[in-house]
């Protein structure tokens, strides 16, 4: 049946797979009962239908270890509303380790499944045989076993979610295919169908395969890809009781979900292949691609190795089918930057384990403006435009399907798309043997070695560390330079920017031209939203400078909030500006060397910026660092970069000039109690909490400011503080704070501090804790004693910084 001429719904979700099915849901039943949702064809066609349904909740942070608990809540009670049956058996989950490497990789996900309230048990080889049969030992190591885990029937998962959906007052309409999407003035207003048209206040893109199709009809790109996904479903000739669990064998590169009298066995295998460029043909529906014996080969005979009762049994049917990649292979959810009412919800690889969860996070976006919770991993925003070029994203979602089952090592980085965003020093600094990473598509400096290897391990020493701790001596003792062109970078202009960034910044802005603000930009509740610097260049001219992997996130903030006269602009000047940072207590000497302007204490003190000459160039000097020591960040014209960098170089020779990179950053920072935006401090924490209050300017209003105000007034519950203990301990960040062997937290962010010789974390203690100074921080399945103190370490006066 065709639309109405003036058909109307108040929201619009494209897509009738597991994801779809339950925003509609979770919104229905929240209250929204004008939703539609349509879908081209049938619910549960494309990936849904032929999902294999595991379901497992442990992920590497809390929030999306929440989303996964939220699903498993979700399975629990949804055949009771719906009336439908989910097929869900919540039997546990296994998985092994079969290599000294992976035990290290588990006990750490184990360590922190208890700060997350996971309920998660250490298992013996001969306990996972116990618990599953099957298998043979050899080889393992240990296991985990996960209780709450199990697998569920995606087909009928997705019916059960339309059927309570519909319940709950949703409309679900089957057979509708969306051609395009109407836009105006920063919105979705309405969908063009082959069933007529209709408008509408939202749209959700929960279109899975074609996401990112969907993405295009509205003008906004989606680094949404498709990749091919192979698994086998043995014979039914299986004896074995209801309650077994599921099992996973990642070193052996295979998962196994109990079917009726059966195994379904699948893997993440190298070499699969990528689909359409993201772009599958719009009438794709329950087809399947042709058996590749070749790919399927690798993870089944090491999936019969483990269990020899493979060899007893034939394989009965054979899937290969399209799924959704994303361009790290996180899901992709929230409001999209270029629209102000389009949301997605697509990318989700794991789609049938994360529906529930997904569902309820997508519905309290929408409804409430904040998904009840930090899901910055997964968020839309993470991802700018090279991530959603074609080439790059297909060969990012081939990588990310591999490393799926693959050791995840601390600091890891991604080889694929490489290298495509440089910086103007690239070239020179790869002579000088740099180790290059990857951050939203650029690259770099990692740290600077001879023979340019990187070698990954958990509890041991890297072989970077002993490098970087020179690196951070020449910080700390004579001079370095650092490139950080990466910098994401806005200028805001107009007879309104002070106006709009006093709005925007919760640290008073000063209104002379030539200052530097650090400030967060907070949300309506006191959430910290953003962390970054403003430089007020001139009247009605301010620069914003924030982190590399923040400019679409950031930006969206910014432009979200812009007044709607027209009198500020804002623009996107990353790639107009390189960034020198040139630190350490010889860094005043080198500079002045290569300028004509004073750079003296008095002429460029502490937190101000001003246009000075550099060698045959120019910059803006900025008084500021991210390093705890006396430096300047050197934001120069790109053409003049490689010359400015060899102008300092030269002058600082006989200064002990080096070059320095990110891990480096990492330590030193960790020692001056410096916060990282997404690790220590996010939307689920405020200023007050993270020891921020000094940037809270309480004489003016601001986005959040009376929620800050109420807070100061009443106290916080909870703190941030800081942890150490002398010497080396494999402290990553993530790790559970034991009091008296009972968790109360978990690090947000750690490291070794080479200038204090102490490995440092970070994370919140209630308030309660206060006078209590001896914890333990559990890493790998040990418990290390450690101090809670000041969280600078370093320079508390601040003395070397200021001079």
């Amino acid at each position: 049946m065709a639309f109405a001429a003036d058909s109307h719904a108040k929201i619009i979700v494209i897509g009738g797979g597991a994801i779809g099915c339950s925003v509609a849901y979770h919104l229905a039943k929240a209250g929204e009962k004008d939703v539609v949702l349509l879908e081209k064809a049938l619910i549960t066609e494309g990936a849904t239908w032929h999902a294999a349904g595991l379901v497992g909740q442990l992920r590497s942070k809390r929030n999306l270890t929440r989303l996964m608990q939220n699903s498993v809540a979700v399975l629990d009670r949804l055949e009771g509303e719906s009336g439908v049956a989910t097929d869900w058996k919540k039997v546990g989950s296994i998985r092994l380790a079969s290599s000294p490497e992976r035990w290290s990789e588990i006990r750490r996900a184990m360590t922190q499944a208890k700060s997350f309230g996971l309920e998660c048990h250490s298992l013996s080889a001969r306990e996972a045989q116990e618990k599953f049969s099957f298998i043979t030992t050899d080889g393992v190591v240990g296991a985990a076993f996960i209780p709450g885990d199990g697998y569920v029937d995606p087909y009928a998962l997705t019916q059960s979610f339309a059927k309570a959906a519909r319940l709950n007052g949703a409309t679900i309409r089957e057979g509708v295919a969306v051609k395009d999407i109407v836009v105006e003035n920063r919105r979705a207003v309405g969908v063009v169908t082959d069933n007529g048209n209709i408008s509408c206040d939202t749209l959700i893109n929960c279109a899975g395969l074609w996401a990112k199709q969907v993405g295009e009809m509205a003008g906004v790109p989606l680094a949404a890809g498709v990749v091919q996904h192979q698994y086998f479903v043995t014979e039914k000739t299986l004896e074995f009781d209801a309650s077994l669990p599921t099992l996973r064998d990642p070193d052996n590169n295979f998962y196994l979900k109990p079917d009726v009298a059966a195994f379904a066995i699948g893997g993440w295998e190298e070499g699969t292949v990528g689909c359409w460029r993201g772009r599958p043909p719009m009438d794709f529906g329950r087809e399947l691609f042709e058996e590749n014996y070749d790919r399927l080969e690798k993870f089944a005979t090491l999936a019969t190795n483990r269990l020899p009762i493979l060899n007893e049994t034939g394989i009965r049917t054979v899937i290969n089918g399209p799924i959704p990649v994303s361009a790290d292979g996180e899901p992709i959810m929230g409001l999209a930057p270029e629209l102000d009412n389009f949301y997605v919800a697509c990318g989700f690889t794991a789609g049938i384990a994360a529906a529930g969860g997904a569902g309820l996070a997508m519905a309290n976006w929408i409804i409430e403006g904040d998904p009840g919770m930090d899901l910055w991993a997964f968020d839309v925003r993470r991802f700018g435009p090279q991530h959603c070029n074609g080439r790059y994203l297909e060969a990012r979602a081939i990588e990310a399907y591999a490393a799926y089952y693959k050791i995840h090592w601390p600091g890891e980085e991604p080889q694929a798309g490489r290298p495509a965003r440089r910086s103007p020093l690239y070239e020179i600094l790869k002579s000088k043997g740099v180790v290059y990473g990857s951050k939203s598509g650029w690259e770099r400096p990692n740290w600077f070695s001879a023979d340019g290897k990187e070698v990954y391990s958990f509890e041991e020493r890297p072989n970077w560390f002993d490098t970087v701790g020179r690196e951070c001596k020449a910080v700390r003792e004579r001079v370095a330079i650092i490139d950080q062109s990466s910098f994401s970078k806005f200028e805001v202009t107009g007879p309104g920017a002070f106006d709009f960034m006093q709005n925007l910044a919760a640290n008073q802005i000063d209104p002379l031209a030539g200052k530097c603000t650090y400030t967060q930009l907070c949300n309506e509740q006191g959430g910290i939203e953003a962390d970054l610097t403003i430089m007020h260049l001139a009247e009605n001219r301010f620069y914003v400078v924030t982190g590399s992997g923040f400019a679409i996130r950031d930006g969206q903030w910014m432009r979200s909030h812009l007044p709607g006269d027209n009198s500020v602009q804002i623009r996107d000047v990353t790639s107009q500006w390189a960034v020198i940072n040139l630190c350490g207590p010889n860094a005043r000497k080198v500079l002045e060397q290569i300028s004509d302007d004073d750079v003296s204490n008095d002429a460029l003190p502490f937190l101000s910026v001003k246009e000075i000459s550099l060698g045959f160039g120019h910059g803006h000097a900025a008084r500021i660092g991210y390093v705890g020591e006396l430096g300047w960040e050197l934001h120069v014209p790109v053409e003049f970069a490689a010359h400015i960098y060899e102008q300092l170089w030269q002058a600082g020779e006989a200064h002990g000039i080096a070059d320095v990179g990110y891990r480096a950053i990492e330590s030193l920072r960790l020692e001056k109690g410096y916060l990282y935006w997404s690790s220590d401090i996010s939307p689920d924490y405020n200023p007050y909490e993270a020891g921020l209050g000094f940037c809270v300017a309480r004489d003016k209003d601001f986005i959040g400011a009376r929620a800050l105000e109420k807070i100061r007034s009443e106290g916080v519950s909870r703190k941030l503080v800081s942890f150490n203990r002398d010497g080396f301990a494999p402290f990553l960040g993530g790790e559970a704070i034991l009091l008296n062997g009972e968790v109360i937290g978990l690090t947000t962010s750690a490291g070794y501090g080479h200038a204090t010789g102490k490995s440092i974390c970070f994370g919140y203690l209630s308030i309660e804790l206060a006078d209590e100074t001896d914890f333990e921080i559990e890493a790998f399945g040990k418990a290390y004693a450690v101090k809670r103190g000041p969280r600078t370490l370093y320079d508390a006066k601040m003395e070397r910084l200021k001079g």
